[in-house]
């Protein structure tokens, strides 16, 4: 039967697809079982929404599933300009990679399932960061209950695959079939979500559907003798689209295309504001995504700033020295922006 969702419930929808924080995606989802319309082709979806409902309740109240208020956190609250999930099947060199590209000290072994709970690390990129959070193996063998939760989170992900196992191939079936029943897909689609929007989510008939972004790198590759030959081969093999970077996180070969790669693909803009009769604070600029516009940056300044914005003056690509532009002006990279409430 169809559901026939109404404005009111897609609006709620798009609230919560578009939440990191957990309050918030909390009161979105109450908000939408508050709405949605009662009627038999949407049982099936008012339930899953109460299991989530009462699932987030408890995770904010007690802690998530399977931890304690004492133990390491499962779910990452986002930080800097992206944050970017690190997933691969056991011994891939996930944690070698991370502590390589984030400098942190991230416990690394040459037996499987090393990481036992996620590990932020910020991965510096131009002059800002990346958030990358080393994930636990993904496994059929080992399941985690939380990787999913752990995963909505997250913008993108990085799969790290062994280059050198010969059973690589089906390790990454192993991986996609442990995240299909997660309701996790990785897609190629790497284009910027419209202001507003995000474009990580699933089917329209299934909100909690999660599709990420995905570059997958080919781990050890200095351990093969033609990688151009293996990538080519494995591309064929798995029958899948995604980008790929050939890298070995031992030898550091291709690890310095990484973040410029994320930079790029995750539409990220900088911009730099600066107080009336004052230089530009070009130290720690606010990050946008493409599309977005001058009231984004106020409400990153100050949620009251926001609403009271009347108009900015902006210099860089997006406008001449020191025009006069409205709260919905689109910003590019790099430009220095004057709020004026």
């Amino acid at each position: 039967m169809p559901a026939n969702l109404s404005p009111e419930y897609k609006v709620a929808e798009a609230a919560y697809r578009k939440a990191r924080d957990p309050k918030e995606r909390l009161l979105h989802l109450r908000e939408m079982l508050r709405v949605i319309p009662k009627h038999k082709g949407t049982e099936h979806l008012q339930a899953d929404i109460k299991a989530r409902v009462k699932d987030l309740t408890g995770e904010l109240e007690h802690g998530p599933k399977g931890g304690s208020r004492s133990g390491p956190a499962l779910v990452v609250r986002p930080e800097g300009a992206a944050q970017i999930a690190l997933i691969g099947p056991p011994n891939a060199g996930k944690s070698l990679l991370h502590a390589r590209l984030t400098g942190s000290h991230a416990h690394d072994a040459p037996y499987p399932f090393t990481t036992q709970y996620p590990e932020p690390g910020m991965m510096p990129c131009a002059d800002i960061h990346l958030q990358l959070v080393d994930l636990p193996a993904v496994s059929p063998d080992h399941p985690v209950p939380w990787l999913a939760s752990a995963l909505q989170m997250a913008d993108a992900a990085l799969l790290v695959l062994d280059l050198a196992e010969p059973s690589c191939v089906e390790q990454l079936a192993g991986v996609q079939s442990v995240l299909r029943e997660r309701r996790v897909s990785l897609t190629a689609h790497w284009g910027a979500a419209p202001a507003g929007g995000d474009d990580r989510t699933g089917a329209d008939d299934d909100p909690f559907a999660l599709r990420l972004p995905t570059l997958l790198l080919a781990n050890k590759v200095d351990q093969v003798t033609e990688a151009a030959a293996e990538l080519e081969a494995l591309r064929e093999l798995a029958g899948i689209a995604l980008p790929m970077l050939p890298i070995s996180a031992a030898t550091g070969r291709g690890l310095n295309e990484i973040g410029p790669w994320l930079f790029r693909a995750l539409g990220i803009v900088r911009v730099y504001t600066k107080l009336p009769g004052k230089p530009a604070d070009r130290e720690r600029p606010f990050t946008l995504r493409q599309g977005q516009t001058v009231r984004d940056v106020a409400r990153l300044v100050h949620k009251d700033l926001e609403r009271t914005l009347r108009f900015a003056r902006v210099t860089g690509h997006s406008g001449f020295e020191g025009q006069h532009v409205g709260p919905e002006h689109v910003l590019a990279d790099g430009d220095v922006v004057e709020l004026h409430g």
